[in-house]
């Protein structure tokens, strides 16, 4: 399999030099990250200070130093340009999440779709609910979300706004996620199935994708959403195991997101189940293989694949930029390991509406309402896309 393949280890420009000219006493890790983050916001502030072209020459400086403006600045490639939001529906779905004190991970992750998705561009507007508020109480170091120890109460009249905006909207797909509250007895897992709950009862047949957290691996809470009426159950693993200390919260885990998964089909054997997993953080091409083969130990329904893009300096700098070609390699490979569906490309999210029209479909055949056609595809009956 012809992969590109991501270097070993993550490039840290003069930060390790500077930690270990500060004492000869160990640094926390805290302590090293800051210095880290110090001294990559230093260098992206020259590289910004750094002449154009047309600007008259500088001293050239050391080939050191060179190398390691040329890491922090590094372009990001062609393919990765995204729609301008615009758009009647882009308006509208914008003024109802305003108007009803919504938040969606669309905004609030920084997600590049959000004008694909909201404008509607192949014809249905779309967009994924963040509920429990904007503020999560962890801190993944790859996500925009912002955070908190004390996030805001949640907004009991929530699962009715939700419904609401959905109605208006519309839909009869929709997407919810949620922050984590760790700071809630039951992490609000009652909340996030209540809304589940509400939006089935103003449409029965809506299909409902719940994005959870993994709620510390408390099964019992896995399984208030489960069993709630929702149709697909998706939990991102989110990267490789050997790179989860450095890409997720430490009350996070690659084993506890695969007991989550796995808890989830248990208990509701009838679910589908999703996962997706950013390339370009300092997977190895053996890292992805091992984990596409963990996930389909258990049953794992859904995989989709998206380029990690750095939000801000003070988030983990990308390790490397996977071409598209990558991109459809993996998707060969995650659908040859027997996975139902793979959505694989640089801009490609969790809830990438490509996804859910093929997940409606998936869906709808479990109930009866679509045939495989005789070269295996997926013949829509009654199915509104």
């Amino acid at each position: 399999m012809a992969l590109r393949a991501a270097s070993s280890c993550l490039y840290r420009p003069a930060a390790s030099t500077a930690v270990r000219n500060l004492s000869s006493k160990p640094l926390t890790r805290l302590e090293s990250m800051r210095k880290r983050l110090e001294a990559e916001d230093a260098a992206s502030i020259a590289a910004s200070l750094s002449p154009s072209p047309s600007s008259p020459p500088s001293p050239s400086p050391s080939p050191k130093k060179s190398g390691a403006l040329k890491k922090t600045r590094e372009p990001k490639p062609k393919w990765l340009k995204a729609q301008i939001p615009q758009g009647e529906n882009y308006v509208k779905l914008k003024e109802t999440v305003r108007r009803l004190k919504l938040a969606t991970v669309c905004e609030e992750a920084q997600c590049p779709n959000i004008g694909e998705c909201w404008g509607g561009a192949s014809g249905t507007a779309t967009a994924t609910i963040m509920i429990m508020g904007d503020t999560c109480t962890r801190g993944c170091s790859f996500c925009a979300v912002k955070t908190s120890r004390a996030p805001p109460k949640l907004d009991a009249d929530e699962p009715e706004h939700v419904a609401q905006a959905v109605t208006e909207w519309g839909l009869d797909y929709v997407v919810l996620t949620s922050v984590d509250r760790d700071d809630i007895e039951d992490q609000g897992a009652s909340h996030f199935a209540a809304t589940v709950r509400g939006l089935k009862s103003r449409n029965p047949k809506m299909l409902v994708e719940c994005l959870t957290p993994d709620f510390r691996g408390e099964l019992d809470l896995v399984t208030q959403i489960a069993t709630a009426g929702l149709d697909v159950y998706a939990h991102n693993i989110e990267t490789v195991e050997r790179l989860q200390r450095r890409v997720r919260d430490h009350r996070a885990g690659y084993h506890q997101s695969l007991a989550v998964l796995a808890h989830a089909k248990a208990v509701a054997p009838h679910l589908l189940t999703k996962t997706s997993l950013m390339l370009g953080v300092g997977e190895h091409e053996e890292d992805v293989i091992a984990t596409l083969e963990d996930l389909r130990k258990i049953d794992v329904d859904v995989v989709t694949f998206g380029q990690y893009l750095r939000p801000s300096r003070r988030h983990m700098p990308v390790k490397s930029f996977v071409s598209p070609e990558a991109f459809e390699e993996w998707q060969r490979v995650a659908e040859g390991l027997g996975f139902k569906y793979v959505a694989s490309g640089p801009l490609v999210r969790s809830s990438y509406k490509a996804g859910e029209f093929y997940l409606k479909a998936l869906v709808e055949q479990q109930r009866g309402d679509v045939r495989l056609s005789e070269d295996g595809g997926i013949q829509l009956h009654h199915v509104r896309a």
